[in-house]
């Protein structure tokens, strides 16, 4: 009797949970086994997408959701984030649009709105950080037109927007918090010092010990516990800022009129202005 072959098995058939796992298996064995890992190109995923019954359109989200993708570094798992909370906050989402106008209208948004500054450009994504000139200090601390400004205290925010077809595009918005963070660290070692020169203090001058160890153990609980608390409100807003800015562009409330009005109203302001005399 032949032995069975793979040309005369009976085909198997996967259904679409199947085949995810399947897929996900591979690669893993794939990263695993040292075997060299071949890239591809978009129209060859196009290509691979369309044998496994993937359509073209959910795959160009996918690719686009990929490059917008934001891997949190090693220090947002690190104890500094397990005292002080996270200090990156991510909102993404596909919108209608092309990518350099809706680039445009972010850069816009951060800069009059957010009072940032830009501080590097690409072709699809742009990073800025905070101004710190002294009217823009002015504002902020004022809260001018009711806003508080919730990206003010990032270390830099980012905004990555590529195509998904002809008519949308995946945008993906992200704050760093870093800088607040090793400020809250800092503060909070300063208060273990103070709290362990206290100790030392107390000790020397006879006090019993589980009263003389409490400023020691006290103050920096209470540091930790007030920096974690502000952090999370910071991060928070933050995230509320990122979400709302991309309710905006789901909404299609930056359009090309509003520009338009813009650039009449700087002409017209321009054109007000009477000729100097000489």
């Amino acid at each position: 009797m032949p032995d069975p072959s793979p040309s005369n098995l009976p085909t198997a058939r996967l259904d679409r949970a199947s085949l995810e796992r399947v897929l996900a298996r591979a690669a893993e064995l794939q990263g695993t086994s040292g075997d060299p890992v071949e890239e591809f190109t978009e129209e060859q995923l196009l290509d691979l997408g369309k044998e496994v019954g993937l359509s073209p359109q959910n795959l160009r989200q996918a690719l686009a959701e990929e490059r917008t993708r934001s891997v949190a570094p090693d220090d947002e798992h690190g104890i500094g984030a397990s005292l002080f909370g996270p200090s990156r906050v991510r909102a993404a989402r596909t919108v209608a649009g092309i990518p350099a106008d809706v680039l445009a209208s972010i850069d816009a948004w951060m800069q009059r709105q957010e009072l940032l500054i830009v501080k590097r450009y690409h072709q699809d994504r742009i990073v800025w950080e905070p101004r710190r000139d002294f009217v823009v200090g002015v504002k902020r601390a004022l809260r001018v037109g009711g806003r508080d400004y919730a990206l003010s205290r990032a270390f830099e925010v980012s905004a990555t927007v590529i195509a998904v077809d002809d008519n949308r595009v995946h945008v993906g918005l992200d704050a760093d918090f870093r800088s607040h963070r090793a400020m809250s660290v800092r503060q909070a070692a300063g208060s273990s010092i103070a709290g362990a020169a206290a100790t030392g203090a107390l000790f020397v001058m006879g006090v019993t010990s589980v009263i003389a160890a409490a400023p020691f153990i006290i103050a920096p609980a209470i540091a930790i516990a007030g920096a974690r608390a502000l952090q999370s409100r910071i991060v928070t807003r933050a995230q509320l800022s990122l979400e709302q800015l991309l309710d905006k562009l789901e909404r299609g409330e930056f359009s090309s009129r509003a520009a338009d009005s813009l650039l009449g109203a700087i002409v017209a302001a321009a054109t007000a202005i009477p000729p100097r005399r000489f």
